[in-house]
């Protein structure tokens, strides 16, 4: 779980983990950690979602671009007025069905905000109207589109990008989209969005209480 967390958090490369590995004492071929990168993450990421602290009701949201293959990809993510983490999804493609599936995943662990401030995008528009057709009058969602509002999710995107900017892009869309799920859930941790995590603690320190809850 270490090298897991280490990779995630620092975005060392295989090789690196190998070396840290040896100098224990521990022979661990790029094979290895690559398993349990793809076994891990998926633990940590439901330990993550149990023990999140509810995020505002005033969301932020936007997309950013990953490589994949020599090839872009579109990663989905919001944060509220607070700069909390919402939700991410990495999708192939940038249209209506990705900002639906996105909203679906966000409005499933998050609830229903008051407020969502987008961009111009049509397919974003189209996903929240359509989420709004299942919603009483009362209910519905506001949708904004106020450019300098939207500075703090593309402020958050820094943070994603320099841990996988180094990675000079992945392989396949499966690893891409577990290892950024890896380094999304130290983000959440870093932010002290886990119940019951202390400020006064390492971000491994916090990482290892909520492993160990």
């Amino acid at each position: 779980m270490l090298f897991v967390y280490m990779k995630c958090r620092f975005s060392l490369s295989y090789r690196d983990l190998e070396e840290m590995a040896s100098i224990r004492g521990a022979q661990i071929d790029h094979a290895t950690l690559q398993r349990w990168v793809i076994k891990f993450v998926p633990l940590i990421d439901a330990a993550v979602r149990k023990r999140k602290k509810p995020v505002g009701n005033s969301w932020r949201m936007d997309e950013t671009y990953i490589k994949v293959n020599g090839v872009w990809v579109y990663l989905y993510r919001a944060v509220d007025s607070l700069g909390n983490t919402i939700e991410f999804l990495l999708r192939k493609h940038r249209d209506a069905a990705a900002a639906k599936a996105f909203f679906r995943k966000a409005f499933k662990y998050n609830g229903y905000p008051k407020k969502v401030t987008i961009d111009k995008s049509g397919s974003n528009i189209s996903a929240l109207k359509a989420a709004n057709q299942d919603l009483p009058e009362d209910k519905q969602i506001e949708v904004r589109q106020v450019k300098y509002l939207n500075n703090i999710v593309e402020q958050d995107h820094r943070f994603i990008k320099k841990r996988t900017k180094p990675m000079l892009g992945f392989k396949s869309f499966r690893s891409a989209k577990i290892t950024i799920t890896g380094i999304e859930n130290i983000r959440i941790i870093q932010k002290g969005q886990i119940i019951e995590s202390n400020d006064n603690l390492s971000t491994f320190e916090n990482f290892k209480m909520l492993m160990a809850a």
